[in-house]
């Protein structure tokens, strides 16, 4: 299983980010997939996720703002990230997971595989 995050950058606050994570390897449409984020000397943190079914699910910080989706067809998660602002800024990985069930949605261990990350900084 590979997951490739890319399209991270350096953005200034305010303005929109779009980063993907290709998915091979896997059963792409009967997998749960999310969005975590960590940023310097803090843990990482649940950030979106989109469960197989296509019910999305997000952090009280970025709901609102961040909007997650997935192309079954391409193998890909988007997170789509508006309204960027200094405490956006993060690695941010791409997880993948088959048997994430609703209450552990949000749980990192709940996932099964995990990408390298994409970079997003965002100046003020």
């Amino acid at each position: 299983v590979q997951l490739q995050a890319s399209g991270g950058g350096l953005v200034q606050a305010g303005d929109s980010l779009r980063i993907s994570c290709a998915a091979s390897g896997l059963t792409f449409s009967r997998t749960s997939m999310a969005w975590f984020r960590q940023a310097p000397g803090k843990e990482r943190e649940f950030v979106a996720a989109i469960r197989w079914v296509g019910s999305t699910y997000y952090a009280e910080s970025v709901k609102g703002r961040f909007a997650i989706s997935r192309d079954n067809a391409k193998n890909t998660v988007y997170l789509q990230m508006n309204s960027l602002n200094p405490e956006d800024t993060a690695v941010y990985y791409c997880a993948a997971g088959s048997g994430v069930i609703l209450s552990t949605v949000r749980v990192d261990k709940s996932y099964d595989y995990w990408g390298l990350g994409t970079l997003v900084t965002v100046s003020s």
